[in-house]
């Protein structure tokens, strides 16, 4: 290849991999009180897609799709106070950038609906979040799929 096609083929490739491809709103700070829009690279979605590449089967979608979401999560950590996050609510109770169940069940469903747009899902379809209170005060709600 000359120097000056590979030249603007580099050029190409790291602009596209700088612009922004897509989009995707979360919430966060207990209940969705709080929200914002994460903008995704094309690249960081390439890197996702590649999760999805080679899946034969429900399992290894769901796999993938583990991968993918802890992905998301980490792009979303880097434009956003989510990343002072903490493992169960009370040690980072008022912290900015917590998220209990309802946020993480509202920013998985925005996860799993943007992998559906994107055709990665061949195995899954997206449901409604669900609720159980198996006691009066123990409320959880998480994100939905179904083979």
């Amino acid at each position: 290849m000359p120097r000056t096609a590979f030249l603007t083929a580099l050029m190409l490739w790291s602009a596209a991999s700088c612009a922004y491809a897509d989009k995707v709103s979360i919430c966060y700070n207990y209940g969705c009180a709080a929200s914002a829009e994460v903008k995704l690279r094309g690249a960081e979605l390439s890197r996702i897609n590649l999760l999805f590449a080679w899946i034969d089967g429900a399992a290894e979608e769901r796999q993938a799709i583990s991968q993918a979401i802890g992905l998301f999560q980490t792009f979303a950590g880097q434009q956003t106070p989510t990343f002072r996050d903490r493992g169960r609510n009370f040690p980072d109770d008022g912290v900015d950038g917590r998220m209990d169940c309802i946020d993480h069940a509202h920013n998985t469903s925005a996860y799993l609906r943007l992998m559906e747009e994107r055709g990665w899902l061949r195995f899954h379809r997206i449901l409604e979040p669900v609720k159980r209170a198996p006691l009066i005060f123990n409320e959880h709600w998480s994100a939905r799929i179904a083979d």
